[in-house]
């Protein structure tokens, strides 16, 4: 993957009503469980939503992610508070969001187009969803992404600026 590459992964809201392969989901998740991890402890799991009632109730759940509706998948993106490194949530947080970078990566590698929906640290939505998708209590979902072929395709950009980089000191 080259810097080009991942300019041009963008959030995708509208897909189309082509099925998403099984193969390509296992692609992702694999790219997204090499996310590097505090201390090894790996505490991601993943809730993958194919059904279109599952993708109704996350989307009920969730004010800004009414795509997930026409997505063709919705994965829900969690971190075991056990197992984080000295069960710090900040801890959580960073691996939990590497993997899911690594996961939009790989989406858009394969040609599919994903958005990141936030659910963490709204507590409504923690609540909503943990009860919709019987998570056990040291589970904590941290995001929701939609994904799916995509119908829209906007245009790679950059968002670099040069004055928030800093040289050897602030």
């Amino acid at each position: 993957m080259t810097p080009a590459d991942i300019l041009s992964r963008r959030s995708v809201r509208k897909y189309t009503d082509a099925p998403v392969d099984d193969a390509m989901i296992q692609a992702a998740l694999e790219a997204a469980m090499a996310a590097p991890s505090a201390r090894h402890c790996d505490p991601w799991h993943f809730v993958v939503i194919k059904e279109q009632s599952g993708r109704d109730t996350l989307a009920d759940a969730l004010p800004y992610g009414q795509m997930l509706r026409g997505a063709a998948v919705g994965i829900i993106v969690c971190g075991d508070i056990n197992l984080a490194h000295s069960n710090e949530l900040s801890y959580l947080l960073q691996d939990v969001s590497a993997a899911i970078e690594n996961l939009l990566l790989a989406l858009s590698a394969q040609g599919l187009g994903a958005v990141w929906l936030g659910i963490h640290p709204n507590e409504d939505r923690i609540n909503a969803v943990k009860k919709a998708f019987n998570l056990p209590d040291n589970i904590i979902p941290v995001s929701a992404i939609a994904l799916g072929h995509p119908a829209e395709f906007p245009e790679a950009r950059t968002r670099f600026d040069a004055s928030k980089v800093h040289n050897g000191t602030w």
